[in-house]
């Protein structure tokens, strides 16, 4: 069986107080168990001064 690396990058809008890192995590949850792959990570975060 094939193994492939996929890379997304998303952009979030929250409120100030909401946690980034709680919203990319249950992200990574979804997308462990909607398309059963075998493991996704939150590797990084950028904020976007606007």
């Amino acid at each position: 069986m094939s193994r492939t690396h996929l890379f997304f990058k998303v952009e979030l809008e929250h409120d100030p107080g909401e946690n980034p890192e709680r919203a990319g995590a249950e992200i990574c949850r979804q997308i462990q168990r909607v398309y059963g792959v075998r493991f996704a990570e939150l590797s990084s975060i950028t904020k976007v001064e606007e």
